[in-house]
């Protein structure tokens, strides 16, 4: 299992730590609380760049489960199973036309599955980059709410 952890010293302006030094644990799978302080660039793009692999990595599991439901169903060659799926994947519909009954229920669920999966991958990847904006947020709320108070 994938247990990249690096922990890194910080100083706190905390007034209760005032000169003491804080361990701070970050995670690429876990992600900072709201209180945290924000991730260093090079650790984000490492948790970018594995978000990004997973959800790569779960596209090419749909498209090859699509090109061997086509294979099985339709007997279409593997590269026209890859345009089909590829095709319903990406939300275009298919290419070739179906002729078994086989085939159609396949191609319908798969495009029901496709729209879902469509959707996942897209939060997959961009989940750090959301996340990161709305910590950056958090923060300017939470250094306004501290000169305030």
């Amino acid at each position: 299992m994938l247990s990249w952890r690096l922990k890194i010293i910080m100083n706190t302006d905390a007034p209760d730590q005032e000169g003491d030094e804080a361990e701070v644990s970050h995670s690429l799978w876990r992600l900072e609380r709201r209180t945290a302080p924000m991730l260093p660039r090079p650790l984000f793009y490492r948790r970018a760049a594995l978000s990004a692999g997973i959800g790569f990595g779960l596209l090419g599991i749909a498209l090859f489960a699509g090109m061997l439901g086509y294979r099985l169903t339709e007997h279409l060659s593997w590269l026209d199973s890859f345009v089909n799926a590829a095709m319903i994947l990406g939300g275009m519909g298919p290419v070739a036309t179906m002729e078994t009954n086989a085939g159609k229920l396949f191609a319908g669920c798969y495009a029901l599955f496709s729209g879902l999966a469509f959707i996942t991958i897209v939060g997959v990847i961009l989940a750090p980059f959301v996340h990161r904006i709305f910590h950056r947020f958090h923060l300017a709320d939470d250094d306004s709410a501290e000169e305030k108070g």
